[in-house]
């Protein structure tokens, strides 16, 4: 079972897109890298599923996880 997740992608025409694993469309369009990671931390986080944001040239730069972790650390 593949676990879902929220990307944040570069746009080939600027800005950048947040899409859903799996989905073609995207799932919001946005000027700034800033203002698609915080929107798209948002929808992780009310989906319970992992954010993962690219870099310009599609790497991945980072992961989060929102309600997936198998053993959340305490404190």
């Amino acid at each position: 079972m593949s676990k879902k997740q929220t990307h944040v992608v570069p746009n080939s025409e600027g800005g950048w897109d947040i899409k859903q694993s799996g989905g073609q469309r995207s799932s919001g369009h946005f000027d700034t890298k800033q203002e698609a990671v915080d929107r798209a931390r948002e929808i992780s986080r009310n989906q319970g599923n992992e954010l993962v944001i690219h870099n310009k040239d599609g790497k991945i730069s980072q992961k989060n996880s929102h309600g997936n972790d198998p053993y959340p650390p305490k404190g």
